[in-house]
C-alpha cells in the first residue's frame, strides 16, 4: 500500500482530530492517561483506517480481523479511533468514566461499539491475542488476523512472556503485537525501572519474527503493518519507537502525564499546540 502526500496529510489531520479529543476526553473527565494515549493513537488509527479487515457498518462481521488493547489504560485513545471511523459519537465521547457510560477508564466488550475485550488488568492481553488467534486456526480462517497492542512498561509482566512462548510454539502466524516503545512507564523511564533491552533479541530468541519501526512515520508503520502480514509460521511483533505524550511538548518525554488529567491552563495549551500542527499541514 503506497499513500501519497495529500493521503498522509489528510492521515496527519485525523490522528491530531484524535488527539484533540483524547485530551477533551481526559480534561473533563479530571481522571484518565493523556500520555500513553497520545503515543499510541496514530497506530491504533491506522490499523482501523488502513490495515485491519473491519466493517464500522457491521462490527460483529464474521470475518473481521481483532484488535486488543492490552494496555487497556490508553482506552480514550481506542473511543476517539472509534468515534472517528463512526462507531462512538462526539458527545458520547464527553463521557468518559462518568457513571453510566459506556466508555470507562479501561475498555469493556461492547459488541455495538467495537470493543472486543475487556482490558485494564496489564499483561492479560497477549494470552488473550493467543487465544483469538489459535481459535481462528482451528475454525479455518487462515486470513484472520489477531492485532494485540502492549506497553512497553507491560512488558514487565511475565505473562506476557508465557504468551509470547506459547505463540511461537503454536506458530501462530495470524497474531500480531505491537510494542508501544516510548521508554516510560508510570513510575519513570522503563530502563530504570526493569531494563528492558535488548528488546528486539529477546523476542527474537522468544522464537517471534521482529519488525521495528519509527512510530511517529506514517508510510513506515503501514509498510511494518504489511510485512507482518507476510511472515509464515511464527508469530510477529512490531516494536513502534514513540514519544510519550506526543505534539505536547510539556508531556513529551514525562511520567508526569501518565495518569494526570490536565488542568484547563494545561489542556488550553495543549490545544493551542496542537492547532499550530494543524496549520502547518494545512499550509504544506
Amino acid at each position: 500500500m503506497v499513500i501519497n502526500e495529500a493521503e498522509e496529510s489528510d492521515l496527519l489531520l485525523d490522528i491530531l482530530d484524535i488527539k484533540k479529543n483524547i485530551l477533551k476526553m481526559i480534561y473533563l473527565a479530571q481522571s484518565g492517561h493523556p500520555g500513553g494515549s497520545l503515543s499510541c493513537a496514530t497506530l491504533i488509527y491506522l490499523l482501523y483506517k488502513k490495515i485491519m479487515k473491519f466493517n464500522p457498518k457491521n462490527p460483529k462481521w464474521d470475518e473481521r480481523d481483532i484488535f486488543i488493547l492490552s494496555k487497556g489504560h490508553a482506552a480514550p485513545a481506542l473511543y476517539s479511533v472509534l468515534s472517528k471511523i463512526g462507531l462512538i459519537t462526539k458527545e458520547e465521547l464527553t463521557t468518559l468514566r462518568k457513571v453510566n457510560s459506556k466508555l470507562q477508564g479501561h475498555p469493556v466488550k461492547n459488541d455495538q461499539l467495537g470493543i472486543e475485550i475487556t482490558t485494564g488488568s496489564l499483561g492479560m492481553g497477549l494470552s488473550i491475542g493467543v487465544g483469538c488467534a489459535l481459535s481462528a486456526k482451528l475454525d479455518k480462517k487462515k486470513d484472520k488476523l489477531i492485532y494485540v497492542l502492549l506497553g512497553d512498561g507491560e512488558l514487565n509482566e511475565g505473562s506476557i512472556w508465557e504468551a509470547a512462548m506459547a505463540a511461537s510454539h503454536y506458530n501462530l502466524d495470524n497474531l500480531i503485537a505491537i510494542v508501544d516503545r516510548n521508554g516510560i512507564q508510570s513510575d519513570g523511564f522503563t530502563e530504570e525501572i526493569m531494563g528492558l533491552e535488548p528488546l528486539a533479541n529477546k523476542w527474537d530468541a522468544f522464537g517471534w519474527d521482529v519488525i521495528e519501526v519509527d512510530g511517529s512515520n506514517i508510510r513506515e508503520i503501514i509498510g511494518g503493518f504489511q510485512k507482518s502480514k507476510k511472515t509464515i509460521r511464527k508469530p510477529t511483533v512490531i516494536i513502534s519507537y514513540l514519544v510519550k505524550g506526543s505534539d505536547i511538548s510539556f508531556m513529551e518525554h514525562s511520567s508526569k502525564y501518565h495518569g494526570r488529567a490536565p488542568n484547563k491552563e494545561e489542556y488550553e495549551n495543549a490545544i493551542k499546540e496542537i492547532e499550530e500542527i494543524e496549520k502547518k499541514i494545512g499550509v504544506s
